[in-house]
């Protein structure tokens, strides 16, 4: 098993097809099915399934391409950092749908400059950003645990070699636009919440309540919404009366002085943290980014 063989599976994963790998790759179809084989002698696994419509990964493929990813992106980073020495120095980044965590993001990049660095920044579904700092697409991934959500997302970390590092704790607040009924309440019960839509971020293939970004996920809620992006989460604050659930920390200049946090009265705590590979230092822009970070531990900043 080579380096070479591990690109090539994955070119041929993403390409779902042995002709267009074969030409991505400039090797002949025949070459790259003895590759395929050879692998799947090795491993002792069925990696694809093949039909006239293309082919697909099988269970076991999806599994052996995760770790493939892992080991070719670790090659990449080492060759970039200790080889390539005219290449950019790279960070990357992946959060929930935090607009403070954007906000840090900005400050890094401001702070450090573009001459040097190639940046990412990575605001998606819960899952997905663990996968990513599993694979190393991220350094950093920002996310929340809960009373609720803590002991299955701790068993997935130290199942994947991830370590959580706390960074403040908060109150659970209510976030909605300031023309909202409720607005000019000091404080707003889940009882007052009921006839307005409740809006949540979709969480794809991995809709469990473990990995919703809202705090009271098992809550039956009378209505609810579900969005793939902040723009359309605050579009409808403001078209529907919605709200949604979260730490109170926002940042006006990413998403505006429309709207507003406050306090749920049956409150819980959130954990704001970050996840990173264990065993491996932060790097100098990752420490940068997490100071930035820590400047938000009070809501409402």
């Amino acid at each position: 098993m080579t380096l070479q063989q591990l690109q090539q599976i994955i070119i041929i994963a993403e390409s779902r097809s042995m002709n267009e790998a074969a030409k991505k790759l400039f090797v002949s179809q025949p070459n790259l099915s003895a590759v395929v084989k050879d692998l799947e002698e090795e491993a002792g696994i069925t990696l694809f399934l093949r039909s006239n419509r293309g082919i697909v990964l099988t269970p076991e493929g999806e599994e052996f391409l995760g770790y493939a990813r892992q080991v070719v992106e670790q090659y990449r980073l080492l060759e970039s950092r200790y080889i390539d020495k005219d290449a950019k120095k790279k960070f990357s980044v992946s959060m929930q749908h935090y607009s403070f965590a954007v906000k840090a993001f900005i400050e890094l990049v401001k702070e450090v400059g573009m001459e040097e660095y190639e940046f990412a920044i990575h605001e998606t579904q819960t899952n997905q950003v663990i996968e990513n700092v599993r694979s190393m697409k991220s350094e950093i991934g920002v996310l929340f645990l809960s009373e609720f959500n803590e002991p299955v997302l701790r068993k997935l970390f130290q199942e994947y070699d991830l370590v959580f590092e706390e960074l403040f704790v908060c109150d659970t607040y209510v976030y909605l636009w300031k023309g909202h009924p409720l607005a000019g309440h000091a404080i707003i019960s889940m009882k007052e919440l009921e006839e307005y839509p409740c809006l949540v971020f979709e969480q794809g293939k991995e809709n469990s309540f473990y990995f919703s970004e809202e705090m009271k996920s098992t809550y039956d809620y009378k209505r609810m919404i579900k969005a793939d992006d902040r723009a359309t989460m605050l579009n409808l604050m403001v078209g529907l009366n919605g709200y949604t659930l979260c730490s109170g920390i926002i940042s006006e200049e990413i998403n505006g002085d429309d709207y507003a946090a406050i306090p749920l009265k049956e409150s819980e705590k959130m954990h704001i943290g970050y996840i990173r590979h264990k065993g491996a230092k932060v790097s100098p822009l990752g420490e940068i980014y997490l100071s930035e970070l820590k400047k938000y531990g009070n809501p409402m900043n």
